[in-house]
């Protein structure tokens, strides 16, 4: 694994096709020590560190099995409508204050439209002008002159999960397609904006759909990859599926970071299934992540988690760029 974290280093970029079995053989510590050299030489020592806002709660007409906001499931959610935009505001002007780089209105349901888009833009005008924070996005599917007014309002990044392979797809979803999900990936590429897309583990899936995942953003060039391991919730279709072990979730990280060496590898959910925060996570491909509460599920304490950066002695320090790991130089070989 170090030979080929040293090929990958100097150029070599992996592709679909080619035989993955070796990130399912090699042991963990070489497999994880090679993703970290990956991420130093090619991306530094900061980490990227975002928060997020549940701008709109439940009622989703979608029926993804994970999602506790679904209509098709009965959980035990805060429902809501779109918030008002200076409470969003706030929210956003707090997390700059703690030192967060960027800052995303999350929605429930598969678009945004209206007198709630109209929130949105609204939200994120003030978001621009009141802060110096990198602003993302996630309202599902967008047209085109949305994602253009998205972008003139602020927004540098869009977030569209693809949560997992083409493959396993359907039997995450059915009211609507991985293809749809491509589809307003390409539409907010088109109108200028940065794309943040990753997906779900541990639902069920193969590691060769894993694997899968990892080649299909490699060819989205995604600038973003958010990992989360599936925290089951009581009333969704996946509430009694086991959670994933320490080992599978950071190799999963390290296969992340070999396939997609020059983006952002971001863990979301499940640092709760580490005990402490999950440092090692930091060691083994990721450098970014979400810090703070989740969508409807606590999550971790933004002050915890920059002493905890701090003292592996990553960079954390504010940034506004909006590129891939900055500090990439070599070429890519085609």
């Amino acid at each position: 694994m170090i030979d080929l974290a040293k090929e990958i280093i100097a150029g070599r970029r992996l592709k679909r096709g080619e035989d993955f079995s070796i990130f399912l053989t090699a042991a963990s510590t070489e497999l994880f020590e090679g993703a970290n050299m990956i991420r130093e030489a090619l991306c530094g020592n900061h980490v990227d560190l975002c928060s997020i806002i549940n701008g709109r709660s439940g009622r989703c007409s979608e029926n993804c099995k994970f999602c506790s906001q679904s209509a098709y499931h009965k959980t035990e959610i805060k429902e809501y409508d779109f918030l008002d935009p200076d409470v969003i505001l706030q929210a956003c002007k707090a997390s700059e204050s703690k030192g967060v780089h960027r800052f995303s209105i999350v929605t429930s349901g598969r678009t945004l439209t209206d007198e709630n888009f109209e929130k949105a833009i609204a939200a994120y005008e003030k978001m621009h002008k009141e802060c110096k924070i990198g602003l993302c996005a996630s309202h599902g599917f967008l047209t085109l002159e949305q994602f253009y007014r998205l972008k003139e309002a602020g927004v540098s990044m869009y977030h569209e999960n693809i949560e997992t392979s083409r493959r396993y797809f359907p039997n995450v979803c059915t009211t609507h397609t991985y293809e749809d999900k491509i589809h307003s990936i390409e539409l907010a590429k088109a109108a200028g904006l940065k794309i943040c897309s990753g997906g779900i583990i541990g639902m069920g899936e193969s590691w060769n759909d894993r694997i899968d995942m990892a080649i299909s953003l490699s060819e989205l060039q995604v600038d973003s990859i958010p990992i989360n391991a599936l925290m089951p919730v009581k009333g969704t279709k996946y509430e009694n599926l086991s959670p994933l072990s320490e080992d599978d979730i950071l190799r999963t990280i390290a296969i992340f970071r070999y396939i997609n060496p020059a983006s952002y590898i971001r863990m979301a959910a499940g640092r709760s299934y580490f005990n402490d925060g999950g440092s090692s996570i930091f060691l083994s491909g990721a450098n970014a992540m979400l810090t703070g509460d989740l969508l409807t599920t606590v999550g971790s304490s933004t002050k915890q988690d920059i002493e905890m950066l701090t003292n592996m002695n990553f960079n954390i320090e504010k940034t506004l760029s909006d590129s891939k790991c900055k500090f990439e130089k070599v070429v890519v070989q085609s």
